[in-house]
């Protein structure tokens, strides 16, 4: 296993590619409406991240079968977990819901970040699922601190959504990030405080809950990409990026403009 530490200088490179990740979210929460399409989306995201000057990191990134990722953005749609690809056929509708997973490369370190949206009008136990679903990620970086483990990280996500009824995916996980998008250690969603990795200062981290309204139960559609519920009930998908510090998370990614062009939703 090779975790890289970094310096102060890359943290805040990091966290300038983070920012602009959330940034690129915040853009394209201004266009999630009733009749959008996901490929709309993923052509805003891809001239807004290269307007930036970064390079978007999903576009090309291969899956287990060595296919590339053919968009800028996964957008996940309702029952789909994670790794939703954009197109013309997928029109949002009045009541879903979809997950964006957008990643970039600027100056040579990576940003990534996911956040589960509301279309229009949604159910309130879809809400519920949602504020679940994000309480748990903090509730996850709060336990991201030197001298922990990645035990007590996964621990704290899973007691807090199995507690409310909701299925904790464990096929799929959060991971450490730098100069490559996925490094080493990967970060679960669920575990036994005081076990795994030791969370050391400098260590950088994407923590990602991908949680279920029913059964965790997942699996992957034939594009090999898409992988969503079994039972086809919604999931919901909230990541941020932070650098590990003694004493509290440092989080480099940033969900306030999009909290601010929410309002209060959940």
């Amino acid at each position: 296993m090779n975790i890289f530490l970094k310096t102060e200088d890359e943290i805040e490179l990091m966290r300038r590619a983070n920012l602009l990740v959330s940034r690129t979210l915040g853009e394209l929460a201004k266009h999630i409406k009733p009749g959008v399409t996901t490929l709309q989306l993923d052509k805003i995201a891809d001239s807004f991240i290269r307007d930036n000057g970064a390079i978007p990191t999903f576009k090309g990134f291969p899956n287990p079968f060595g296919e590339p990722f053919p968009a800028s953005i996964c957008t996940s749609v309702n029952e789909v977990v994670v790794h939703g690809v954009p197109d013309a056929k997928t029109v949002l509708k009045d009541g879903d819901i979809i997950s964006i997973d957008c990643g970039a490369v600027l100056d040579g370190f990576n940003g990534d970040s996911c956040y589960t949206f509301c279309v229009g009008e949604v159910s309130e136990d879809v809400k519920a699922l949602l504020r679940t679903t994000k309480e748990s990620l903090y509730v996850g970086i709060s336990k991201a601190v030197a001298g922990n483990h990645v035990g007590d990280i996964g621990s704290a996500v899973q007691e807090h959504c199995e507690k409310q009824g909701y299925g904790v995916v464990r096929e799929l996980t959060g991971h450490g990030i730098g100069k490559e998008m996925h490094e080493d250690p990967q970060i679960p969603n669920y575990g036994r405080r005081g076990n795994g990795v030791l969370l050391k200062s400098g260590m950088c981290i994407a923590i990602e809950p991908m949680i279920t309204m029913g059964n965790r139960a997942i699996g992957l559609m034939p594009d090999k990409w898409t992988i969503r519920t079994i039972d086809s009930k919604p999931a919901a998908h909230f990541e941020h990026t932070i650098a590990i510090r003694k004493g509290k998370a440092d989080i480099l990614s940033s969900f306030e403009e999009l909290e601010r062009l929410e309002g209060n939703l959940y």
